[in-house]
């Protein structure tokens, strides 16, 4: 019998250059928030995928960013504690966009610890003089030990990190069953797929200060003996003019939310789903420990 392998892998990069739905394409599930806002992914969250005798630990952590608030320095603190278990770190960056001054500061933070691997994302939105430019100007932040170019949205080059990755893979225990493909708690994916809806459903203004938890999570059988998950899900925002908006005129925003969270969970969990939505307001909650603590963002 081949003797079993494992590698942590740490996704990092700066808000919005596509780190969670390279987590969700390399674990083949959807575990983490996918957004065109940036900071969405707010906590540390762990894919899993087991391949014959490997199993490979994805680490998505929140985009590198100048804190505003209590969160933001919870979100960086997750960041910096993440460089100390990191045995390989993939520093995604947007070919699109030029060098930034926080990923010359995960470049360096990361490369006296760990394999550093630059994957360079959004491929399929720039010509190759550009991208050859782009990678040039990368060069010149660290030594790299490869630079893959991928584009996730059109699966391309994912089988490259992969190819890197098993080479990475040193014999050790596997740490998580062989069919488990997170860490998070059923409850965390389901309000995590709630508020990626509502993040994708609302304006630039509401967002950030938005926060979902599971209150009530029941199966049971339908009259006509078919089962069905009863989840009832409360939004909080930080102002009472957020709520307004949440809720939508008539509870419009609030039933196309719910009908596209629904939809999500239902297609997730394989189950028929009666979901119950409820919005509430905690003021300035960014900015108190308690809350982020409740809300399991600390």
């Amino acid at each position: 019998m081949s003797e079993t392998k494992n590698v942590f892998v740490t996704i990092v990069g700066r808000p919005n250059v596509g780190k969670s739905s390279l987590l969700n394409a390399l674990v083949g599930e959807k575990i983490a928030a996918v957004s065109a806002k940036p900071q969405t992914t707010r906590t540390r969250i762990t894919g899993v995928l087991t391949q014959d005798e490997t199993q490979y630990v994805f680490i998505d952590t929140p985009g590198k960013h100048k804190a505003k608030n209590k969160l933001g320095e919870h979100m960086m603190k997750t960041v910096q504690e993440t460089v100390q278990e990191s045995e390989v770190a993939l520093l995604m960056c947007d070919c699109t966009k030029p060098v930034s001054d926080a990923e010359r500061e995960l470049a360096a933070a990361f490369r006296r610890r760990a394999h550093l691997v630059l994957v360079v994302n959004k491929t399929d939105l720039i010509e190759k003089e550009k991208l050859l430019e782009r990678l040039a100007e990368y060069s010149q932040i660290a030594e790299f030990e490869e630079v893959i170019p991928v584009s996730v949205l059109n699966a391309d080059g994912l089988d490259l990190i992969m190819e890197y990755l098993a080479k990475r893979a040193e014999v050790g225990p596997h740490y998580f069953p062989d069919d488990k493909f997170t860490d998070q708690p059923e409850k965390v994916l389901m309000a995590e797929m709630i508020r990626e809806k509502a993040l994708n459903c609302l304006n630039d203004e509401v967002p950030h200060g938005i926060a979902v938890t599971i209150e009530q999570l029941e199966e049971r059988d339908t009259s006509k003996g078919e089962p069905i998950l009863d989840i009832r899900a409360t939004i909080y925002c930080e102002r009472d003019s957020h709520k307004g908006i949440v809720i939508g005129k008539g509870g419009a925003m609030l039933r196309r939310i719910g009908s596209e969270a629904r939809t999500e969970l239902e297609n997730f969990f394989e189950i028929k789903v009666n979901l119950d939505l409820w919005v509430k307001v905690k003021e300035g909650w960014r900015n108190k420990e308690a809350l982020i603590k409740n809300f399991g963002l600390s």
